[in-house]
């Protein structure tokens, strides 16, 4: 017969929302939860002061496990370090800590590779080929021509649209370009 399970330690739901809190509005980009929003809701009891410093405590132990995206062996051993530190955490924080971490890994990973993206990326790319039937000059009629259109955009936002037009001269140079760019990153991926 298996052991009933043990009921969480007193005060791990208002630190594991505490810690849910401060994912959202570090990693998911929610402005509407505040210090004081989280506060009121979880620590109503608790002075401003201590309160604050309990946020900025586990708001940097959440961003040193975030940055350095920690397996559970890092987090244990993270942890663990954690709690024999003077000023440090308890056991108790630290397995509602390991538990949202376990949880949420994955999610605030992907919002900080979003986050840490600078511009637009390729989110599709269609082509085809077609012949040309009209031009200024009557030579270039009836050549083929290669129709690019690439979807650009960001996670969550709108995308842009680039159509691109290429003879079959700027095909073949496209495609040598590409294939520099194949042959360093080869390389790149070969010494490391």
């Amino acid at each position: 017969m298996a052991a009933p399970e043990q009921p969480p330690p007193e005060g791990s739901k208002p630190l594991s929302g505490l810690l849910g809190g401060i994912a959202q509005a570090a990693y998911y980009g929610n402005a509407d939860i505040t210090e004081e929003l989280l506060r009121g809701q979880l620590y109503p009891e608790t002075a401003p002061e201590e309160f604050h410093a309990l946020r900025a405590k586990m708001g940097g132990l959440l961003q040193s496990i975030a940055s350095a995206d920690m397996d559970l062996n890092q987090l244990d051993a993270f942890l663990t370090a954690q709690t024999k530190k003077q000023g440090g955490i308890t056991s108790d924080q630290a397995a509602v800590i390991a538990k949202f971490w376990k949880n949420h890994r994955m999610k605030i990973h992907e919002s900080l590779i979003n986050q840490s993206r600078w511009d637009n990326f390729l989110k599709n790319m269609n082509w085809r080929v077609d012949l040309k039937s009209q031009s200024r000059h009557i030579d270039q009629i009836n050549t083929p021509v290669a129709i690019v259109e690439m979807e650009l955009g960001k996670k969550g936002q709108e995308s842009e649209f680039l159509c691109l037009e290429f003879d079959e001269a700027k095909v073949s140079q496209m495609l040598k370009k590409l294939s520099e760019i194949e042959e360093s990153m080869t390389l790149l991926t070969q010494t490391t």
